[in-house]
């Protein structure tokens, strides 16, 4: 199993999204318990990914965060709640990315956040069933952030002690999880 640092990804493509911002937050506590940890946003995707040849063949710019998938000890998606669901462009970055070996056996945990009541529930569990398809490892303890542009400062910190404190213990957690797969 990969060995790298853990692979933070802000599951929209949004410019100065919500799920950006708890990505940092995320980010910060994995590197409080000194925890290696990468922060990967999709507007970082490069443009002729979206190309049909695409398909075929991925374009020199996309290989790097390939590497990055591949080589991280586990992923901590971070996906907000578009329309019921997750973002469409988180499900073209994963249609994207080598399979099988990109989530085979890679531990995954996951953060729902949106503006309305549920946390984006729908949108992770719907997530969890790509994940469980490409054999990856889902971490159980998920965070749900409801109301979350009530729950954030102008900085993008978490006005929110429970969800600080929980969003804390799932990094904790989830470290050691990785920890059991890594060998």
């Amino acid at each position: 199993m990969a060995t790298g640092p853990v692979l933070i990804i802000s599951g929209t493509n949004r410019p100065h999204s919500n799920a950006m911002k708890i990505t940092r937050v995320l980010e910060r506590e994995y590197r409080t318990l000194g925890a290696p940890a990468n922060a990967y946003n999709l507007t970082d995707l490069p443009r002729e990914i979206f190309e049909p040849s695409s398909y075929a063949k991925k374009p020199e710019s996309f290989v790097g965060i390939q590497q990055q998938v591949l080589a991280s000890r586990g992923l901590h998606i971070v996906v907000p709640e578009y329309n019921g669901s997750f973002p469409g462009a988180l499900k073209y970055f994963i249609d994207m990315l080598k399979f099988p070996e990109s989530f085979d056996r890679k531990p995954v945990a996951f953060v729902g956040e949106s503006a309305g009541m549920w946390g984006a529930m729908r949108a992770v569990e719907q997530l969890q069933m790509v994940f469980g398809y490409r054999n990856a490892h889902s971490y159980p303890d998920r965070v749900f952030i409801t109301g979350v542009t009530t729950k954030l400062d102008a900085e993008g910190n978490l006005t929110d002690a429970a969800i600080a404190d929980r969003l804390k213990q799932q990094v904790a957690g989830f470290v050691k999880f990785t920890e059991h797969f890594a060998g």
